[in-house]
């Protein structure tokens, strides 16, 4: 799909369904138009394409994206309504998406005017850690800026919390538990900001700093890889190994390392030993089984999860 000098936007297709023909209505995406003339693939205009046949369509009002839909509607006027629908839903995605609160940003937009309450989601792995939690972040609330827990509970975050950081504008707390990868790359599209905590202290702090523009350099973690445990082997003096199967990424030896059972935070250290075969390796790729070793742990479990990860110094600009 491209702009051609001369004959504007171009798209290339390829029917699936009935036939398409010279003049007929048609929407791509967030753009629609009138078929003006189609080419076949030796560039002879063509009247009509039907299933299975590959044309060249001129007449959008746009150069629309590989693997949008594009389907014929019964006139132009329908077409048109089609397309200024998706536009106002992309464009309301977007805004929502460059409005999203994060605690880097809180403090310029509480200068700006913009914030005067910060919603948050706390979801741990006890009650007893949410119960101090919301505590101590209610009494964070000051003149300029009222802290709410708009939703707690203990478990994992889970796609509904996301959504409802979207709507409500939060920032989600999870404390001793992860999200799966489904979730994390759902908040990575809506631009949810999630943070992760193993110290309550830590999360007070980071809340508090931020509120006052003070947020200093944030470390933050990019997960390496991880994998399944399948099956566990008990060694004599050396402990238990876990025979897993790499689900994603790659384990690395050297990296940060926890152990997730129904994706809660039971053990976080270092590899005692990784290996593949007989063989002690410094990382096992995606697809393949290797042996792993937890340093002074033992408590594993067949579906456990253990994932490594490495952090990173972010310099926080306000």
């Amino acid at each position: 799909d491209r702009i051609d000098t001369g004959r504007g936007p171009v798209a290339t297709v390829l029917v699936r369904d009935g036939t398409l023909r010279n003049g007929d209505s048609v929407v791509c995406g967030i753009h629609y138009g009138k078929i003006r003339a189609m080419l076949n693939d030796l560039g002879v205009q063509v009247e009509s394409a039907g299933p299975s046949i590959p044309v060249e369509i001129l007449g959008l009002s746009g150069v629309p994206m590989a693997g949008d839909e594009f389907i014929a509607l019964a006139d132009e006027k329908s077409a048109k309504q089609v397309s200024m629908h998706r536009m106002q839903k992309q464009r309301s995605k977007e805004l929502a998406k460059t409005n999203r609160l994060s605690l880097e940003k809180l403090y310029e937009q509480m200068q700006q005017g913009e914030v005067k309450d910060l919603n948050l989601i706390v979801k741990a792995d006890v009650h007893g850690s949410i119960e101090a939690l919301v505590d101590s972040l209610t009494k964070l609330s000051n003149e300029e800026v009222n802290v709410n827990v708009i939703h707690s509970a203990t478990g994992t975050i889970a796609e509904s919390d996301i959504s409802l950081a979207a709507v409500s504008n939060a920032i989600i707390i999870g404390f001793n538990v992860r999200p799966t990868p489904k979730v994390q790359s759902l908040a990575t599209d809506e631009n949810v900001d999630m943070r992760f905590y193993n110290v309550i202290y830590d999360v007070i702090k980071d809340v508090k700093d931020a509120m006052v523009g003070m947020m200093e350099s944030t470390y933050e973690e990019r997960s390496l890889g991880s994998a399944e445990v399948r099956e566990v082997f008990h060694i004599p003096k050396v402990g238990a190994i876990a025979g897993c199967y790499v689900t994603s990424g790659k384990i690395q030896r050297n990296a940060h390392a926890r152990l997730l059972r129904d994706d809660v935070v039971v053990w976080t250290g270092k590899l005692s030993s990784l290996r593949r075969f007989k063989d002690d390796v410094k990382e096992v790729g995606i697809n393949y089984e290797c042996g792993i070793g937890l340093e002074n742990y033992n408590d594993i479990k067949p579906g456990d999860i253990i994932e490594v990860y490495e952090i990173k110094e972010e310099k926080t600009s306000l």
